[in-house]
């Protein structure tokens, strides 16, 4: 079939696959034809001074490739590192954003060692288009932001041009009342660097939303209610305001009454920062409180919630003074359990700061454990079938933490907290961190759950476990291994077997903490199958697919029979494979064929699905998440991703993020998986590669929720 012309400016970049007939990973080409086979053949262009000039052709594969705007094609050009251009393409926000970008908007620019604030002044484009085919580059000019004397540039002389790749944040002149302007803000002892409206921020477009003095008396936003606020506002709390647009402002309250001239209460909120139209604590000419100018702001108390980036308590605990903990938003327990939060609604409920667990004093194993377990659709879900007349204390405890995970998506840490107390576990109480002893105590003493695993050892022996530990030596598998494999060979090494389907299988690396790691990466496997590690089930020869009789452990490496993969005969196979002169020496064991199985019949592989990884850095657990089928849906999990104010007196603050990129790379061949470099990779992508301590699976098939015999 001949190549069909393709349209004009047809630009793409290349996300996956082997370098191939000229293009690699990271480049940009520009589409000439299309062929019947689904690839793409055209112009690939350098990465240098001269970048917009093509320097030669080469076909890719249509889904090896992302499709760009020019405009897009244009910005990622200029970025002359590959990998860069990967992890620009990783942040779909904040590359659209920079596309969108126009003279006026603020940024920050990764700057020498730091981060520095800046204005766009002008998109520059960078080379000179001697032909048709050439392609220019674009970056952005940009005036950084003197935080003393708001957009006095801070060098003479030609302003500097940055690459899209330079770019972390994006404030996009429309999207707030006025400009903005960069600051340092001391909170409770750490300095952080925010963007702040500034009101000598020139109009750089009709765009722009015209602030007047009618702002102090904001109307509600679409879907909030005239009703008094669920948690009762007084002076001091901490609160946030929306308005039509969208646009949240965030204050303390310094006063709270009826003006003159009203007849419901209204507060006078303290905002963070200052916008145009607000006073400095007067209100029609009446003074109600004093603070700095354009920063008082007078709204009727309906129209104020409680801080969204903050969660709230009101009672004392063994564990915290109320003054050490931040408010939490308030919430009610209910006779009827949560169930398992569904794919369409995970997102919304899950991402962001403070969601999640948020975590305290060395409890990051347990938080980044309890998420995995409970927070997705794909869980293991036996607490919510557990008769209420045989509950305990312990287990109720851990039923209100999923219940509150699931309806609200955060949970304090004094909850996780009284659950690791009552746990009575030394390991919990002090500084150890053991997420598999955590796990043994969570399903066997407090859900009262059967071993998950039935394992049947070397000599007939067999035993319960709930977790399963890879032991292999490393001569044994290549550098780069997958799960798949990690277990195949282990279970083979070791002569281990599942005497019955799992339902649950949680999976530990070969490595021993944050210290040693007999891999620098493994690879995951969505879909585990273990069909040649049941014991006593019938399993297809490896070369024909008829009933196979035999089983070789010593050919489990050989490079000419895909190592890695379980290797089992029947009895013709086994007999010409073994005649083999490298493998005459083999010793196959045979296996046992269970009765009234036709010989002839196609038998069903036996899979599991990943649906969560609990990974270790610096003695520092986080974990991944798949909230749901689509291969996109997975979350990063971290209790303790950042801090406010001091050890003594502050807290953590848990973050969960999207990370959509997991799908579009985990849906790699696996024979490219092999060949991923994580240094090229995004950052979450790396630390899932290179920081994997457990891996779970669950059986879609099965329930995990059959408690143990003699269940108190």
């Amino acid at each position: 079939m001949e190549p069909k012309a393709a349209s004009k400016d047809r630009f793409f970049i290349v996300i996956r696959g082997k370098s191939r007939r000229g293009f690699c990973r990271g480049c940009i080409g520009r589409v000439e034809a299309e062929t019947g086979r689904g690839e793409l053949t055209g112009l690939m262009y350098g990465c240098s001074s001269n970048a917009g000039s093509p320097k030669n052709g080469g076909s890719v594969r249509t889904e090896d490739a992302y499709p760009l705007t020019r405009h897009q094609a244009q910005l990622l050009l200029y970025i002359s590192s590959p990998s860069r251009r990967l992890e620009m393409l990783c942040n779909p926000q904040l590359f659209s954003a920079i596309c969108e970008l126009t003279p006026g908007d603020l940024v920050v620019i990764r700057y020498k060692k730091g981060h520095v604030p800046g204005v766009v002044k002008n998109l520059m484009q960078i080379g000179k288009k001697e032909s048709k085919d050439d392609l220019n580059m674009l970056g952005f000019e940009v005036e950084f932001v003197d935080s003393e004397d708001n957009l006095s540039p801070k060098q003479h002389g030609p302003l500097p041009i940055f690459s899209a790749s330079d770019i972390i944040q994006v404030v996009p002149s429309y999207s707030v009342p006025l400009g903005l302007q960069y600051r340092d803000i001391k909170r409770g002892g750490s300095t952080g660097k925010v963007v702040m409206r500034i009101n000598s921020m020139p109009s750089t477009g009709t765009s722009r939303r015209q602030v007047t003095n009618s702002q102090s008396e904001r109307s509600v936003a679409p879907g909030r209610t005239r009703s008094e606020p669920p948690v009762p506002l007084e002076v001091g709390s901490l609160v946030e305001v929306v308005n039509n647009a969208g646009v949240t402002v965030y204050g303390v309250i310094r006063w709270l009454g009826i003006p003159e001239g009203k007849l419901e209460t209204w507060a006078g909120v303290e905002l963070d920062y200052e916008v145009a139209g607000c006073s400095d604590g007067v209100y029609k000419d009446q003074r109600y409180f004093t603070c700095k100018e354009n920063c008082a702001l007078f709204v009727p108390v309906t129209k104020c919630s409680p801080d969204s980036r903050f969660v709230c308590s009101s009672t004392e605990t063994e564990t915290f003074n109320t003054t050490e903990i931040p408010p939490v938003p308030a919430y009610e327990e209910s006779e009827e359990d949560a169930p398992p939060v569904p794919e369409s609604e995970a997102a919304s409920l899950f991402v962001g700061k403070m969601k999640g667990i948020q975590g305290h004093i060395n409890s990051c194993y347990l938080d980044a454990t309890l998420f995995s377990l409970f927070s997705s659709s794909v869980t293991v879900d036996a607490i919510c079938n557990k008769p209420a007349d045989k509950e305990r204390p312990i287990t109720c405890i851990l039923k209100s933490i999923v219940n509150r995970l699931r309806r609200q998506g955060f949970v304090p840490a004094q909850s996780v907290m009284n659950f690791r107390k009552k746990l009575g576990c030394e390991t919990f109480s002090k500084n150890e961190k053991d997420p598999e002893e955590f796990i043994s105590v969570l399903f066997q003493k407090v859900l009262c759950i059967q071993p998950l695993l039935k394992l049947r050892s070397e000599g007939g022996s067999s035993h319960g476990a709930y977790t399963l530990q890879i032991f292999l030596e490393k001569e044994q598998m290549g550098q780069t291994p997958t799960v798949q494999k990690l277990l195949d060979t282990s279970c083979m090494s070791g002569d281990i077997k599942f005497e019955t389907m799992p339902s649950c299988l949680i999976i530990q690396m070969p490595r021993c903490g944050s210290k040693y790691k007999m891999f620098s990466h493994i690879i995951p496997s969505t879909e585990l199958d273990v069909t040649d590690l049941l014991f006593n089930s019938p399993r297809e020869c490896f070369i024909c697919g008829q009933m196979a009789k035999f089983e070789c452990l010593q050919c489990l490496p050989d490079h000419k029979l895909q190592p890695g993969r379980i290797k089992q005969y029947c009895s013709t196979c086994n007999t010409q494979v073994h005649t083999h002169r490298s493998r005459c020496s083999h010793s196959p064991q045979a296996l046992a064929v269970p009765e009234g199985v036709a010989v002839d019949t196609p038998l069903p592989r036996r899979t599991m699905q990943l649906f969560g990884v609990l990974c270790i850095q610096t003695s520092h657990f986080v974990s991944f998440v798949k909230y749901g089928p689509d291969s996109h849906s997975w979350l990063f999990f971290d209790s303790m991703a950042d801090r406010h104010g001091d050890d003594e007196k502050g807290y953590s603050v848990p973050e969960v993020r999207a990370c959509p990129e997991l799908g579009d790379f985990l849906g790699q061949p696996e024979e490219e998986l092999t060949w991923a470099n994580p240094a090229l990779t995004s950052e979450l992508v790396r630390r899932l590669l290179c920081d994997s301590y457990m891996y779970l699976y669950h059986s879609p098939e099965m329930s995990v929720s059959k408690p143990s015999d003699g269940e108190p």
